[in-house]
């Protein structure tokens, strides 16, 4: 799947419902850490991973955008650190210029204000004003794969970003995961518009039914019993 395509399909979605796809279809969810956001609020990014592992240089960044394709993401371990931003304004318009789609970091950046009036998507904990004060050996996967957090993604990955947070999803199960997304999607904005004309979720899940069903059978979990109504919700 084409990144363009990969953007042109998230775009109605939100990394929530990529999310659920994943967990309806046993997709293994990979999940960026807790507090990764975009610098500007509502930008999203999605397309496959550009990977590049920091050791306290920039040129990590520039080789990697050698070898990059349009839409690609700079998705950078910094290992979760905040002692110092890894990216800032000159990086950002390098890539923007490459023709990426955003950058997403495991760890700070700087030059907010620059970075803001840019406007590129980038992904990060928050800002540290300190650059990298150190230069460590690379490593020999710099740029082939990138731990974030618990996991390791490489080109073969897919990356979807939004206010909610990152998550990666493998690439030869995105286009399934997508498909499920629009299915959940179009289920819940059903549902949200049946609650807007009057019929309470409670209504459209026979949640009555559910508390009697889990009464007789203590075994009987609301997620089976969504799943045997179609319901979207913890899907």
């Amino acid at each position: 799947m084409l990144n363009r395509q990969l953007f042109g399909a998230f775009s109605e979605f939100s990394t929530p419902l990529i999310a659920d796809a994943c967990l309806r279809l046993a997709v293994l969810l990979c999940l960026a850490p807790p507090g990764i956001r975009p610098i500007l609020p509502g930008h999203r990014v999605a397309g496959r991973v550009l990977p590049a592992r920091h050791y306290g240089s920039v040129d990590i960044f520039l080789e990697a955008m050698e070898t990059a394709e349009p839409g690609d993401v700079l998705v950078i371990d910094h290992a979760g650190r905040l002692d110092e931003g890894c990216i800032g304004d000159l990086t950002a318009l390098e890539a923007q210029a490459r023709g990426l789609a955003g950058i997403v970091v495991w760890g700070a950046h700087r030059d907010t204000t620059e970075l803001e009036q840019i406007g590129f998507p980038v992904f990060s904990y928050g800002s540290c004003p300190a650059g990298p004060r150190r230069l460590d050996s690379p490593d020999p996967d710099a740029l082939s794969t990138a731990r974030f957090g618990d996991y390791v993604v490489g080109k073969e990955d897919v990356v979807f970003g939004d206010p909610d947070g990152v998550l990666f999803v493998p690439g030869q199960r995105v286009e399934e995961v997508l498909a499920a997304a629009r299915h959940i999607w179009q289920r819940e904005r059903e549902q949200a518009s049946a609650v807007r004309a009057g019929r309470t979720l409670r209504e459209q899940l026979r949640f009555a039914e559910y508390l009697a069903r889990r009464a007789r059978d203590p075994s009987y979990t609301f997620r089976k019993h969504l799943r045997a109504l179609g319901g979207a919700i913890e899907e």
